[in-house]
């Protein structure tokens, strides 16, 4: 799906798609018997979460700078001004996921979100924490090649969910989520380039991110704890929550998420008008 077509395809889902609740059943089973098996992950755009990126690069064992690299493409969402990465296909003409074989999914267990909760999709016309609904919806089985929803086996959206362990990665995205509602962005205040790049390298790099912290003076400068820093000097989950709930919101939007030490920058903080404590 072409991006300039994304917001087109929401309002078609506000206005036309069933809502569905937790309890609403549904028919899908997808195996390797099924005749389209595998298809569904070919020439297809699959937006990465901070946090999908993280179990993925973990899973295949690179760092985060070598599967941007190689396995990602960046693109700006212009709703919100923030950068957001999708993942690379093959360049060839099926244009296949990286990350699929004749057998199926190599990171299986690891696999992004969006892969888990298909055939369910999920529509949003929140503008705030608390403003505007949230639901989930069937993946049109018309508009698909897709045999799985010719399968016998019934579901619940609930059970689907809890059995494709969607829950899980709705949690550990909740903070990144809940920032890109922020007032300042659905405003449309403009970011600049370093402030982007800030954004990026602390949501997706997250390896970069933690040498940027610990290789220079940012524990000079900014009081944390110290059973904080030891767990983010090694805990990938726990940096990336830190990252986007503490100094995102500090370095972005200037609010009052850090403890500033030094003397001088603090000064200089409260010139541009920013809190700090």
């Amino acid at each position: 799906m072409m991006m300039e077509n994304l917001e087109s395809f929401k309002e078609k889902i506000l206005g036309e798609y069933d809502r569905l609740d937790l309890e609403s059943k549904f028919r899908f089973g997808c195996h390797r018997d099924v005749s389209c098996f595998g298809r569904c992950c070919a020439d297809v755009n699959i937006f990465l979460t901070p946090y999908d990126v993280l179990r993925m690069k973990n899973r295949i064992g690179v760092s985060s700078s070598e599967f941007l690299e190689k396995y990602i493409v960046p693109i700006m969402v212009e709703e919100n001004q923030l950068p957001v990465v999708v993942l690379k296909m093959i360049e060839d003409e099926d244009k296949k996921c990286p990350f699929v074989s004749d057998k199926g999914c190599t990171i299986y267990e690891d696999r992004p979100w969006s892969c888990r909760i298909y055939p369910l999709g999920l529509a949003s016309s929140k503008t705030g924490a608390d403003e505007g609904e949230e639901f989930c919806f069937i993946v049109d089985p018309d508009e698909t090649f897709c045999e799985g929803f010719k399968e016998d086996k019934e579901w619940t959206v609930e059970e689907w969910l809890k059995d494709q362990d969607v829950g899980t990665f709705n949690k550990k995205s909740e903070s990144y989520m809940q920032f890109t509602l922020h007032p300042h962005l659905k405003e449309k205040k403009e970011l600049d380039d370093k402030k982007m790049q800030v954004f990026f390298k602390t949501c997706y790099d997250i390896d970069g991110f933690r040498k940027m912290m610990f290789e220079s003076s940012f524990f000079n400068r900014f009081e944390v704890a110290d059973d904080i820093k030891e767990k983010i000097k090694t805990d990938d989950e726990a940096l990336l929550e830190f990252g986007i709930s503490k100094w995102l919101k500090f370095a972005l939007f200037h609010e009052d998420t850090m403890v500033v030490k030094d003397e001088e920058l603090e000064k200089g903080a409260h010139s541009l008008g920013w809190k700090v404590e």
